[in-house]
């Protein structure tokens, strides 16, 4: 990144988080100069920059100021949820098909979806590299591409790794039909029906759809909006229930949006091993950063291999591809043969695609815009929240990634939310679906990774409207009571 991408992206990350409201003045392009050690012509190509972006605007003998931003965000919700009593079944697959039903349609908002726009992805480069690839390739390697995966692409990979300082052979990687069936295989790798698996709570719906399916027991542990999983209550849930696995994001959590401090991941790693227990870590948003470098994943800690770390291309670059990856540290050659067992392999055709891809460079360009383009739509979606939705609202401010929680008035029911605005074409998930027992009633996940124009104002504003009639209805029965 050069640096007047840096500086632009610090201001842009401050604006952002509210730190600098509407209406502040920046600092003189001489003031910047001096106090940041460079040149006035990186000051004046960042604040262009900014200026590009609709953040600031120039006042002719003024200087710049913040265009971007309210004068009253919502706050940020302020406290983990509370803990569980002991281990739970899960049973929340009938409410998560049903909701997610609503988010296929091309004319719903789809502010529930989990996925972000296809049209933010280099497609038309990918399906070259594709053509490409498939014109010169090796009839065998349908057979020599079967697990661990085709070879470049998994080398393309580790050199990912390499630039974070993460030192993967090839052979540690394994190639899987995208980041949830390299979570799944990593689960089967080291549990039996009946176990008990720590998560994250609230907690991303499909990793309580694997632990239904495969019989499992659900430690939720809760889970702060901005640092992540309490360790202290982690600690004591590992001393209590002797769970086989856990199971979390440390980048960008879904749904909270919240990335753990990297002492954190530390400490979640070193405390685990104590334990021997394995930590699938799901790091599918971790490419999606909206400051100046990557945050770490846990597995830059692991020193006995014990964390088997996931992703995929399908959240950063190829969506439909259905590519992802394990890196399984000492479980490796199982969760291997696991694939080898189940599905062979991944698609030879889009592996050999994304290798070409990755190979001839413009990866980082792609995800510098896509980062961006997903920075800019949550201030918009931010701003919307403050100006629609009633008093008592609270709404993340994720560092990266495209989702966001927001936690209504405690009397809302976001299931009815739900049915409402499906009605009117939007569609929202509610808190419920990411619980085993449940919670999170008053709590709404919003993607807010789609073009962000007049149509999504609007369904903001509906939404907010939605809300807020709850609100009134609820106050209206308290008072007669």
């Amino acid at each position: 990144m050069k640096r007047y991408e840096a500086l632009a992206e610090e201001i842009a990350d401050s604006i952002r988080t509210g730190v600098m409201k509407f209406g502040d003045r920046l600092p003189s392009v001489r003031q910047a100069s001096v106090s940041r050690g460079v040149s006035p012509a990186t000051v004046f190509e960042a604040y262009y920059l900014l200026e590009a972006r609709g953040l600031v605007r120039a006042r002719e003998r003024s200087g710049y100021y913040v265009t971007a931003g309210s004068r009253a965000l919502p706050p940020e919700p302020e406290i983990a949820a509370p803990a569980s009593k002991g281990s739970a079944a899960v049973d929340v697959s009938e409410l998560v098909f049903e909701i997610l039903a609503s988010t296929k349609a091309r004319d719903v908002v789809p502010f529930g979806s989990a996925f972000p726009s296809p049209l933010l992805f280099p497609l038309q480069r990918l399906a070259r590299a594709m053509t490409t690839t498939i014109q010169r390739a090796d009839p065998w390697s349908a057979v020599g591409d079967l697990t661990p995966g085709n070879e470049q692409l998994r080398r393309q990979i580790a050199l990912r790794y390499l630039v974070d300082g993460m030192h993967l052979h090839t052979d540690d990687i394994v190639i899987t039909t995208g980041a949830l069936e390299a979570l799944n295989l990593c689960l089967q790798a080291v549990t039996q029906p009946g176990d008990c698996v720590v998560v994250e709570s609230p907690s991303f719906y499909a990793v309580l759809q694997a632990l239904e399916r495969l019989g499992l027991r659900a430690i939720e542990v809760p889970t702060h909006p901005r640092e992540g999983m309490d360790l202290n209550a982690l600690a004591e849930a590992l001393e209590q229930h002797a769970p086989k696995a856990c199971w979390l994001m440390t980048n960008f959590q879904n749904p909270l949006g919240s990335l753990m401090p990297e002492p954190n991941k530390q400490a979640l790693v070193e405390l685990l091993a104590r334990h021997d227990v394995p930590l699938i870590e799901d790091d599918v948003y971790g490419e999606l950063y909206f400051g100046t470098r990557r945050p770490l994943p846990a597995k830059a800690y692991d020193r006995h291999g014990m964390v088997m770390h996931c992703s995929s291309f399908s959240k950063s670059l190829a969506p439909g591809y259905r590519v992802g990856w394990a890196a399984p540290g000492r479980f490796t050659e199982k969760v291997a043969r696991m694939k080898l067992t189940t599905t062979l392999g991944a698609s030879g055709p889009a592996q050999e695609a994304l290798a070409e891809y990755l190979a001839k460079g413009g990866y980082d360009k792609h995800l510098r815009q896509l980062r961006h383009v997903l920075s800019m739509n949550q201030v918009a979606m931010v701003q919307a929240i403050a100006r629609h939705f009633p008093a008592g609202t609270k709404a993340t401010r994720p560092d990266g990634g495209y989702l966001l929680w927001v936690e209504l008035p405690g009397h809302v029911d976001t299931l009815e939310i739900h049915r409402r605005a499906l009605s009117l074409g939007i569609s929202v998930a509610p808190g419920p679906m990411f619980s085993a027992r449940r919670g999170f009633r008053n709590c709404l996940r919003l993607n807010y990774g789609h073009p962000w124009d007049a149509r999504m104002e609007a369904a903001m504003a509906t939404l907010g409207r939605l809300v807020a009639a709850q609100v009134h209805d609820a106050q209206a029965v308290g008072a007669t009571v």
